[in-house]
């Protein structure tokens, strides 16, 4: 039912469950300052009242008569307070602010006073009678406020879940089309690639076993495509995962696609081993550190500048790391990098970042931050490193 409401009212389900738990929380302080207004001004009515009608029952010289007794509590009855005075017998003799016209022998007193006695406890006159009375007007609004209060919190209830439920869904809906850009994105690098090389070998190039060499080099990169989204949902693999390696290998894959002439990007990698060894998926580790090395490409695009990968292991704990010069990240998006959706160039749908941070941390129980530099961005990540 919900789903074939308007996108646009569909958008606004924050805003309206807003507006109901500020409207909730403005009645209950509208509540609570008019509850506390009723019981000063009660106490005070109700001190005096009584007052006067025990100095009434003490004056020996006024003969006391429901009469007397009614003209002793007129305040009470102009307050709008019902209140009904038997006899010894339980007749009802005088009456006021019922809520009907009656007569002496109408049956509908009789539930009156029944339900005059269920508020309060009536009050014994020795020789007059029995004064019963019920609440005052303000009292009985004041009782429906938490009904109403309920309602809009039940209502702010539902349209909380409305708004958890569109959002989602438009998030499901993100995360599809951002991962099917990612996977466009991540095929079209090789693709673009082996398509050159296949129009220089049309042109008749010479060095065809240079050629064959980077196209062999796209095809494994369009392979190792395939096995990133097959390891989608999979438990990972625990193999021994050779940092180094891993860091030099794309580093040398990148350098043959990146602009070399105008706007120059350079790549260059410090690691002084293979290692160090880690436990992990070698697929999705390099998922994210491709990642983090098409985000400082991007950066530099258009301008040029150097990228440095740097591979090291401090104790127990295996890190590499992608630092380049470029425009650095905008302070005003630092604190939420990691997060989908926060990309810092145009057009971007970001998800390279969240999806590396959810491959070191969730996947290989490390952590990926955003190191402090001089200049441009740094993206360390660290994982625990491989004990023999």
């Amino acid at each position: 039912m919900l789903d074939k409401l308007p996108a646009r009212l569909k958008n606004s389900g924050p805003a309206i469950a807003l507006v109901l738990v500020l409207s909730v929380g403005g009645i209950s302080v509208w509540q609570a300052w008019s509850t506390a207004k009723h019981l000063r001004g009660e106490a005070r009515e109700t001190s005096r009242i009584y007052g006067q009608i025990v100095a009434a029952l003490s004056d020996t010289a006024t003969a006391t008569s429901p009469t007397v007794l009614l003209e002793l509590v007129s305040t009470i009855t102009e307050t709008g307070i019902p209140l009904v005075i038997t006899d010894s017998l339980g007749r009802a003799t005088a009456w006021q602010n019922a809520p009907f016209e009656a007569s002496a022998s109408d049956p509908r007193l009789e539930e009156l006073i029944a339900d005059l006695d269920r508020y309060s406890s009536p009050i014994v006159v020795p020789g007059t009678g029995v004064i019963h009375f019920g609440p005052v007007p303000s009292t009985r609004r004041l009782s429906v406020v938490p009904i109403f209060q309920v309602l809009l919190l039940v209502l702010a209830v539902l349209a909380g879940i409305w708004a958890y439920r569109n959002s989602i869904g438009r998030e499901r809906d993100q995360l599809w089309i951002a991962m099917a850009r990612e996977s466009a994105h991540q095929l079209g690098t090789p693709l673009m690639s082996a398509k050159a090389w296949i129009d220089r070998l049309a042109d008749g190039e010479q060095n065809s076993q240079e050629i064959a060499t980077y196209l062999a080099a796209d095809i494994e990169r369009l392979e190792r495509v395939a096995q990133r989204f097959e390891r989608i949902g999979s438990p990972a693999r625990q193999d021994q995962v050779a940092l180094g390696a891993m860091v030099e290998r794309l580093a040398s894959y990148f350098r043959t696609r990146v602009p070399r002439l105008a706007n120059r990007v350079e790549i260059e990698v410090l690691a002084p081993t293979a290692g160090p060894m880690v436990r992990g998926d070698l697929v999705l580790l390099e998922w994210a550190l491709e990642s983090m090395v098409r985000n400082s490409v991007d950066a530099l695009s258009g301008r040029g500048g150097r990228i440095s990968l740097a591979v090291f292991r401090e104790g127990n704990t295996a890190t590499f790391s992608v630092c380049d010069d470029g425009p650095g990240i905008d302070l005003s998006i630092r604190s939420r990098i990691f997060e989908p959706g926060i990309s810092t160039k145009s057009g971007g749908w970001g998800i390279g970042l969240p999806l590396a941070r959810r491959i070191v941390e969730d996947v290989h129980h490390g952590r990926l931050r955003l190191g402090e530099s001089e200049k441009g961005a740094m993206f360390i990540a660290e994982i625990p490193a491989f004990e023999e």
